[in-house]
């Protein structure tokens, strides 16, 4: 396991962890039925607004572990984009209109602030993409409201580090959370460990819009799950 932050958030290991095919698929088949796979290529240049400092450590412990787990990395700075994850914590949605240059950086920001205002959202993502369909930059999104200021700072973080290691569907965690319980201690699901893992292997490909990819997905999920 990969320590994140305190005693109560872990990154299991994947030992035992298997998912059927067809659920693998439902990760990443979108609403409108197409199927989308899309992992980072180049490395994550992590960015955090809106929290104290001494939260800082907590946040970016969760999101480097979850790279390290995927055999992925992280760098001080972006030679196109500068940073390429930008986390915005904020108290109202109204907030993220005054933060300079966001509104270029995401133009549809006005129209954004109010679809998210009228549906009462706390949090939303939006990925940009490279050429190939690689993800090449994420806006992670979260208004702090009773929902969201009651999970542990470091609980939060690995959601929200999950949720935008990969292009998962619009759909995937409807069903239940990327997290679990062990105890006193919150990990991040074996399966969905596996998963990540699987997704950055070498040999797998950094963007699928076949349903076969999640059979080879589900393979290397399966091989790395078995006991040695």
């Amino acid at each position: 396991m990969l320590w994140v932050g305190g005693s109560r958030v872990w990154l299991a290991g994947i030992e035992g962890a298997g998912m059927e095919p067809g659920a693998v698929e439902a990760l990443f088949t979108r609403g409108d039925g197409s199927y989308l796979f899309a992992r980072w290529d180049r490395p994550i240049v992590l960015v955090v607004f809106g929290v104290a400092e001494e939260s800082l450590p907590v946040i970016k412990g969760a999101f480097e572990a979850v790279v390290a787990l995927a055999g992925h990395k992280m760098a001080d700075t972006d030679p196109e984009l500068g940073a390429n994850l930008m986390v915005f914590f904020v108290r109202d949605w109204d907030e993220l209109l005054a933060v300079p240059d966001l509104d270029r950086l995401v133009p549809e920001l006005a129209g954004l602030v109010g679809r998210l205002q009228g549906a009462g959202a706390n949090q939303y993502r939006i990925f940009r993409f490279e050429a190939s369909g690689a993800i090449k930059a994420a806006f992670v999104f979260l208004r702090m409201d009773a929902a969201l200021a009651e999970m542990p700072a470091e609980t939060l973080a690995l959601a929200q580090a999950v949720q935008t290691i990969l292009l998962w569907s619009d759909r995937a965690f409807d069903g239940g959370s990327p997290l679990a319980r062990a105890g006193e201690a919150v990990i991040l699901r074996p399966d969905i460990a596996g998963v990540i893992r699987a997704g950055y292997d070498r040999v797998m490909p950094a963007v699928a819009h076949e349903p076969s990819h999640a059979l080879r997905l589900a393979a290397r999920v399966a091989v790395a799950g078995r006991p040695s």
